[in-house]
């Protein structure tokens, strides 16, 4: 794949991609074996398209994941890609310098145990406060960050930055926590990760009360997991539990479920939101919580907006509870307000009724 920011015209440029293609159309040879790559072009010129090179970089690779999507082989840059696709190629330029550029911020969102009432740790949610647009929404970055192969550097300091806040609740005499963190499949299957992972813990390793806890999806369950086993064991072994975030969502397997250290199921917010009325999602939801507390898990429902929702779940036997009805997620400072409210609220009255 090649993006070209052209002084050219057009012709010349055809002419240049006819060669690279040529170039490409005979096999390499790699430890003996032919591999064959497909090329594809995204091309801007200059000075029609910009007069800056950065602006005209920004504007090829517009042109060539334009060509990825649509089966183009070569594309020129036009002005109806400077909409979606170009915001998402300067948003993928600024995500290269955020982590360095401290632009990264966690929030909090609290997990509430049903039958106590008491917090009984949070979830760490990475934010990213863009000097463009402002604070935007997870949905929309992380997936650059796996493009933009930056999901494994910036997934560590999540780690790095749990470990130094939860520290820092302590230092100050918070009710103890503890921190999840959401770690990728391809993060957990990074050599010596859980080493890593317990020497950034330091003197909290194997502290009951305080510390990090790992979330990972059902993607850790595809294909070869045994490096992740392997990781998940020794993380366990150091007293970190481990969750199976949006559980139900994936296409994980009875058979390996049994085979993971896994201490908690969390249940996808898509089936929670249609509790009670939905008759398949209460089936569902209930299935999930047996299914857990067969295997000696709990559960964590997401999502949870509503007091019928969290009746309902109370009814049917789940563990805990996340979502708005308690607390939409927090900056640290906010969180840190939150809940000394909350728990000095549920030393007085019964907490179901506590909106956060």
């Amino acid at each position: 794949l090649c993006a070209a920011a052209a002084h050219a015209r057009t012709e010349d440029s055809d002419a240049a991609h006819e060669e690279v293609t040529r170039l490409f159309a005979q096999g390499f040879s790699v430890d003996g074996r032919e591999v064959h790559a497909e090329v594809k072009c995204g091309v801007a010129y200059y000075p029609e398209d910009g007069q800056e090179a950065s602006l005209l970089v920004q504007k090829a690779e517009a042109a060539l994941k334009e060509a990825r999507s649509s089966g183009e082989r070569y594309l020129h840059h036009r002005m109806e890609m400077n909409s979606a696709l170009a915001r998402r190629v300067g948003m993928e330029q600024r995500l290269r310098s955020a982590l360095a550029n401290g632009q990264f911020q966690l929030y909090y969102q609290p997990k509430v145990t049903l039958r106590t009432g008491k917090v009984a740790s949070v979830e760490a949610l990475l934010r990213w406060q863009d000097p463009q647009n402002g604070l935007i929404p997870p949905g929309e970055f992380l997936p650059l960050l796996e493009t933009a192969g930056l999901m494994q550097a910036t997934g560590f300091w999540v780690v790095k930055q749990a470990i130094a806040d939860c520290r820092d609740w302590r230092r100050k005499g918070m009710p103890p926590l503890r921190i999840a963190v959401n770690i990728s499949p391809p993060e957990l299957r990074q050599r010596n990760v859980a080493r890593d992972i317990l020497e950034a813990m330091g003197d909290l390793s194997g502290n009951a009360d305080w510390g990090i806890d790992i979330e990972i999806t059902e993607g850790a369950l595809s294909g070869d997991f045994s490096s992740c086993v392997h990781a998940l064991r020794l993380l366990r072994a150091a007293g970190l539990k481990v969750a199976i975030d949006d559980f139900g969502t994936g296409f994980s397997s009875l058979g390996r479920l049994s085979e993971l250290p896994i201490d908690t199921l969390k249940i996808d917010r898509m089936f929670t939101t249609r509790l009670p009325a939905d008759p398949n999602s209460c089936t569902l939801v209930a299935t999930i919580i047996g299914l857990a507390h067969a295997f000696d898990m709990t559960t964590v429902a997401e999502g949870v907006e509503k007091q019928e929702q969290l009746d309902h779940l109370l009814r049917a036997g789940c563990d805990a509870a996340q979502g708005y009805f308690h607390s939409r997620p927090l900056p640290k400072s906010l969180f840190e307000k939150w809940l000394l409210r909350f728990s000095s609220a549920a030393a007085r009255t019964d907490t179901s009724s506590i909106l956060g």
